[in-house]
């Protein structure tokens, strides 16, 4: 039988990330292209200890169905953690468990914008959003990013001809913390005045917030969300406890909720009540404050080191240096297809994502990103060495 698939999937391609894998997988490969956690952040131990205490006080409940909105417990216990993490007022009914921060991805972009509707992105940008706009048929502006992250001040022209040509954004999306590709973080000026477009134009702002705890330089910014209440925050445990059991969180008014509750329904009809409760624990003990200095501690010297052997062994080329997260940008100052380039630095065993794959369109051919967090640290200094010899060799 030959099978006739739907159009939507016309607009949908393979993730550049998932498609290192098989390079990834070589002996010998040190591979700076995954946006995967070091195991060695993840608490084993202590997740253990909390299964057990799950499946004695709650197993009933913790298998079973749950809720499509997430369990009340977690959600009652983020009231109180993200009031003390970010300086986010809100209640129980404002937040929605999700599968993950991917799935808030696809499901804002599904609740928001039709096929066709255009929305505003960072360039470069999360590939994830990316992939979620595909899935949707949602078109895009871009705004560009310097090392202050989105240059805000770009902003309202680019609306404004949005608006002229019968196109006003259905939201913009952003990292303004750490940003997914780059590392860059946008300052409090730019997000005060991120905030007042938004609000002028009556435009939703979608900030997602995955590293937020993972600083190993400089002060705290606030969060969108702390400053304006009608942000719509995304969250996660994937970064500060363990990304296999996929519970991420979105903070948004009711009425944004409910919509995200008929769609979930459809989507997986709820989440895993097994994993909401080992993250109820997880907050309620205390755990999280325990493990997030043990995180920064390892992946800050992870930064540290290749952010030395750079300035070592790379020429012709100029990167970010991020104050977290787990992330950074490398532009290469030549007129070199980092995608092409790839190639060659598979061929001396070293492996990163082309920048071509954080551009909805129009990308950077001549950028890549690179993960500082997963690969051991002799690993870190000999890949940067490879990579420099396959940039000069370009």
């Amino acid at each position: 039988m030959k099978y006739e698939f739907s159009d939507n999937l016309n607009y949908m391609k393979s993730s550049a990330i998932r498609n290192l894998l098989k390079y990834i997988q070589q002996p010998g490969m040190i591979s700076f292209g995954g946006g995967m956690p070091n195991p060695e952040t993840f608490p084993i131990d202590k997740i253990m200890e909390i299964t057990n205490d799950v499946l004695k006080n709650y197993g009933k409940s913790a298998l079973q169905y749950g809720t499509t909105d997430g369990l009340k417990l977690l959600r009652d216990e983020l009231v109180k953690f993200i009031l003390k993490d970010e300086n986010i007022k809100c209640g129980p009914e404002n937040i929605f468990i999700t599968t993950g921060s991917q799935q808030a991805l696809y499901a804002l972009s599904k609740i928001f914008a039709n096929p066709g509707d255009k929305v505003i992105l960072e360039a470069p940008t999360y590939v994830g959003m990316i992939s979620s706009l595909n899935a949707n048929a949602v078109d895009s502006e871009s705004i560009g990013m310097d090392e202050n992250g989105m240059i805000v001040e770009n902003l309202e022209e680019k609306i404004k001809s949005m608006i002229k040509d019968g196109k006003k954004p259905r939201f913009i999306y952003t990292i303004p913390t750490f940003q997914n590709p780059a590392g860059y973080t946008m300052p409090l000026d730019r997000r005060k005045h991120l905030i007042e477009i938004s609000k002028k134009y009556e435009i939703p702002v979608i900030e997602d917030n995955p590293y937020g705890d993972l600083r190993y330089s400089g002060s705290k910014v606030p969060t969108l969300k702390s400053l304006d209440d009608d942000v719509i925050y995304l969250g996660t445990f994937s970064k500060v406890m363990a990304p296999g059991l996929r519970t991420g969180y979105v903070i948004a008014s009711e009425d944004v909720a409910s919509k995200l509750n008929l769609l979930k329904q459809a989507l997986d009809l709820a989440g895993d009540s097994f994993s909401q409760y080992i993250a109820y624990e997880y907050l309620k003990n205390g755990i999280i404050y325990e493990q997030i200095p043990k995180t920064i501690e390892l992946y800050k010297r992870k930064r540290n080191v290749m952010l030395e052997a750079l300035d070592e062994h790379v020429d012709n080329a100029e990167w970010s240096k991020p104050d977290g997260g787990m992330f950074l940008w490398l532009r290469i100052k030549k007129n070199v297809d980092s995608e092409k380039l790839l190639e060659k630095a598979i061929e001396k065993k070293v492996a990163y994502v082309p920048g071509s794959a954080f551009y909805h369109k129009n990308p950077e051919l001549n950028t890549m990103r690179l993960n500082f967090t997963y690969a051991d640290d002799d690993d870190i200094k000999d890949g940067i060495k490879r990579l420099g010899q396959v940039i000069a060799e370009a």
